[in-house]
């Protein structure tokens, strides 16, 4: 086993902060009782408490009221019921013959639009709903990931329901222009959903000035508990209950509450801070700068601005994205990549050929990205090896030999 181990996958999951543990134990080991009302018992009045307050802290850093915040298991779940709540909510009530204030017939609701370098959560479900015959537009994206906004407003028409479009991609880590697209969706009066897994609490989000109706969120990028999310719902949205069971969640998600996850969530939001953010965006350059310069035929992929602060993605020409992982894995750095064993697919990543790459820059491709325990000495040391790593692997390459 290594002396030291360098963690660069913080776009997967972050190392749980002690402080977050500290404030989580007492709802495992004192205040464990599942929230009641003020007329219960003391333990469950102090989880209520618990509860109420980790749902305050969670929706003011979105600039929202509590009552627009539901807990979730994470991403997936909260991203799925964005989809097919607000979906379902619609067949619902075209099921009761509901109509307009002109008593003409509403226009069939069915068309969703995605761009095609969503995450899995919200690409996945959209495939889940088209088998259930649903309409769903695949949006393309430039070089660098971003939606065309023209394109966005002319795939937009009357049977449109809902727009779905990611804030800071998972892999490139590039940013789009949600207050635009919200304006775009407001003036179409069709829904706006963002998935901001990989943006809340990184990057500037205020449902106060940006007219979005659905945000998904998840604690285990911010070196919170994994197992806990929340979905943020505006007032007056229409969606539909998730989950079945008791009358939890405002009753739109029955089951029993997480506790700890909550406050873990909540106590993870308070410790991001401006500082931090901008430390993670310097180590950012630096490594991007260093790679670019000092390692020929390398592409950056994603916007070279318009960029979550922890996100670096790169391509290497002549040389598999696996065998650097593996190789830098000796080495004591954890990076992940877009090749097929490491994806569990056989398929490259869909977003480096969402940007235009062909199979080739997709599985010579690396991420890493950055998280609070990382350093800069880290930075210089995880640059330094690739360095060696891809040199060496260039010299024996059958792909370096052909070019």
């Amino acid at each position: 086993m290594l002396d030291k181990y360098t963690y660069l996958d913080n776009a997967s999951i972050t190392r749980l902060d002690e402080k977050v543990l500290e404030e989580m134990k007492k709802y495992f080991f004192d205040d464990y009782a599942i929230p009641t009302s003020e007329s219960g018992y003391s333990m469950g009045i102090e989880s209520r408490e618990a509860l109420d307050n980790s749902r305050d802290i969670i929706a003011k850093a979105l600039g929202a009221s509590k009552e627009e915040l539901i807990f979730t298991s994470g991403n997936t779940e909260s991203s799925n019921m964005a989809l097919k709540g607000t979906l379902m909510a619609w067949v619902q009530r075209k099921k009761r013959g509901k109509k307009i204030e002109t008593n003409i017939e509403e226009p069939i609701k069915n068309h969703i639009i995605i761009s095609k370098i969503e995450d899995f959560s919200v690409l996945n479900t959209a495939k889940s709903l088209e088998k259930q015959g649903f309409q769903v537009k695949y949006l393309d994206v430039d070089a660098d990931g971003l939606v065309d906004l023209e394109d966005l407003k002319n795939s937009i028409t009357t049977e449109t329901s809902l727009v779905s479009i990611q804030h800071a991609n998972q892999e490139i880590g590039t940013i789009q222009d949600i207050e635009a697209i919200g304006n775009i969706c407001k003036e179409k009066n069709v829904l706006f959903h963002i998935d901001a897994t990989h943006s809340f609490t990184r990057i500037p989000l205020d449902v106060e000035k940006i007219p979005v109706d659905l945000i998904s969120i998840s604690a285990h990028t911010l070196h919170g508990p994994a197992g806990i999310g929340g979905l943020y719902i505006r007032k007056g949205t229409p969606i539909l209950k998730w989950m079945d069971g008791g009358f939890q969640e405002f009753n739109r998600r029955g089951g029993t509450e997480n506790i700890p996850g909550a406050v873990g969530f909540a106590k993870a939001v308070q410790l991001i801070t401006e500082n931090e953010n901008n430390r993670l965006l310097k180590m950012r350059d630096h490594l991007i700068d260093r790679i670019l310069n000092e390692i020929p035929k390398t592409i950056l992929n994603g916007h070279r601005k318009k960029r979550s602060p922890q996100n670096v993605n790169i391509t290497f020409e002549f040389v598999e994205g696996e065998s650097i992982t593996l190789h830098l894995d000796m080495r004591g750095f954890a990076v992940s990549t877009g090749s097929a064993c490491f994806s569990r697919s056989l398929d490259p990543s869909h977003v480096i050929l969402g940007i235009g790459g062909d199979p080739e820059r997709a599985h010579g491709s690396i991420r890493l990205t950055l998280g609070r325990f990382n350093t800069m000495e880290e930075i210089d040391a995880v640059a330094d090896a690739l360095v060696t790593v891809v040199e060496n692997l260039r010299k024996i390459s059958p792909l370096g030999m052909k070019k």
